[in-house]
C-alpha cells in the first residue's frame, strides 16, 4: 500500500478500533449518591469512614493528589475529601462536579469539619448548622498602627471609607445563604444528639467566666466565617462578629470560623448552573475544636499558639459525626421524600 494512503488510513482505522471497544465495554453507568459527605482532611474523613463503612473508592481525575478518591457504601452515601483551604476546596468540588462518573443532581452535600468557635456562641466541642456563609478574607487590611485613631480595627470592606460600611459585593463570593429549610431539619435531627468532650476540654472551658463558653457541648444554629488566614484574639473575633452583621445585613450571627466554606459552595454554585448539583441540598456543619478568642484575662498569643492544648479536637471530630449522620439517615432510611428535594414538615 502507498505510504500517503497508509498515512491516511491509520488515524480511521484507529477510530474504528477504539470505537469497537467502546461497544464491547460501555462505559459504567455514573454513580448516583444519595448522600455526599465533604470533609477538607484525613481526620475529619476518617469520622465517616470508619462508621459508615465507605470502602468502595473511585477515581477522580482532578481531585487532591492527597485524596484523589471518592468513597461510597452500598447505601449509596459518598464522601469527598478536598484538601484545607480556599484553593483546595474549590478546585476539588469541581472537579467531582464535572466528573461523568457522578450524577449529583439529586445528591445533598453535608459539608462537616472543625472550626475555631467564639465562647458567645458555644464552647469546644459544640456543633452548628449554617444559614450564613461569609468570607472574612476578602476585606481591606492597614497594619493596626497605622489606622485613625477612632477606627476599631485595620480591617475594612474594600472600596468603602471605613469598617462599619458595608462594601459592594462585587467578587459575589462574600456572603452565602443556605437553604434554611434544610438547615432546620438538620437541627431538629440532631438536637438531641448527646455530645462529647475530652477531660482536656472540660477543663480548658471552665476558664470561661461565663455560659455558653463554660456549659458542656450542644447542638446549635448560628453562622460560619471562612478565611485563609487563621486568626486569632478578641479584636479579631470581634471583627468577625462585626463583619458578619455587616454583610447579612444584621441577620448572621458569628460563630465558627474556618478557611473552606465559601470556596465550596462558590464551586457548586458554578456547578449547578450547569445543571449539574441542586444548591437547595446543601447543608453545613461546623463543630468547635479550638476557641476563637482567650478568657478573660488569658494570653492572646498563647490562645494561638497553644491552641491544641484546649482539647477540642478529638471531641469536635466525633461530635460532627453524631450531630450530622441523623440528617444522613433520614435522607438514606426515606430516600422516596427526600428524593423529591426537601420535606416540607
Amino acid at each position: 500500500m502507498h505510504s500517503l494512503l497508509r498515512a491516511s488510513l491509520f488515524p480511521l482505522t484507529t477510530a474504528l478500533l477504539a470505537g469497537a471497544a467502546q461497544a464491547a465495554n460501555p462505559p459504567a453507568a455514573p454513580l448516583q449518591p444519595k448522600v455526599m459527605l465533604v470533609a477538607m482532611f484525613a481526620p475529619e474523613a476518617q469520622t465517616w469512614i470508619d462508621r459508615l463503612k465507605l470502602t468502595h473508592k473511585v477515581a477522580v481525575d482532578g481531585l487532591s493528589a492527597d485524596y484523589p478518591d471518592v468513597l461510597c457504601n452500598e447505601a449509596r452515601v459518598c464522601l469527598m475529601t478536598t484538601g484545607m483551604g480556599h484553593a483546595n476546596a474549590a478546585a476539588s468540588t469541581l472537579a467531582l462536579t464535572l466528573s461523568p462518573k457522578f450524577d449529583l443532581k439529586h445528591t445533598y452535600f453535608l459539608i462537616a469539619g472543625i472550626a475555631g468557635i467564639s465562647p458567645k456562641e458555644g464552647t469546644l466541642g459544640t456543633t452548628a448548622w449554617a444559614r450564613y456563609l461569609v468570607d472574612f478574607g476578602i476585606q481591606w487590611e492597614l497594619d493596626p498602627r497605622d489606622v485613625p485613631k477612632d477606627w476599631p480595627t485595620g480591617y475594612l470592606g474594600i472600596n468603602t471609607r471605613g469598617p462599619g460600611e458595608k462594601p459592594p459585593l462585587d467578587y459575589k463570593t462574600e456572603v452565602f445563604e443556605l437553604n434554611v429549610r434544610l438547615r432546620d431539619k438538620a437541627y431538629a435531627l440532631s438536637r438531641q444528639a448527646e455530645l462529647t468532650e475530652s477531660a482536656e476540654s472540660k477543663a480548658w472551658r471552665q476558664r470561661y467566666d461565663y455560659a455558653p463558653a463554660n456549659q458542656p457541648p450542644v447542638v446549635t444554629r448560628c453562622d460560619t466565617l471562612a478565611g485563609d488566614t487563621w486568626y486569632s484574639g478578641t479584636r479579631l473575633s470581634e471583627r468577625a462578629e462585626e463583619w458578619t452583621r455587616l454583610l447579612t445585613n444584621g441577620q448572621g450571627r458569628y460563630c465558627t470560623t474556618q478557611q473552606e466554606d465559601n470556596a465550596t459552595y462558590e464551586a457548586l454554585l458554578r456547578a449547578s448552573r450547569l445543571g449539574k448539583v441542586d444548591l437547595q441540598r446543601l447543608a453545613v456543619v461546623r463543630a468547635g475544636s479550638d476557641f476563637d478568642r482567650p478568657a478573660k484575662g488569658a494570653s492572646e498569643v498563647d490562645n494561638l499558639l497553644d491552641y491544641a492544648k484546649q482539647g477540642g479536637f478529638a471531641p469536635a471530630l466525633e461530635n460532627l459525626y453524631r450531630t450530622g449522620n441523623p440528617l444522613v439517615q433520614e435522607i438514606v432510611e426515606h430516600w422516596d421524600v427526600w428524593q423529591q428535594g426537601v420535606p416540607a414538615s
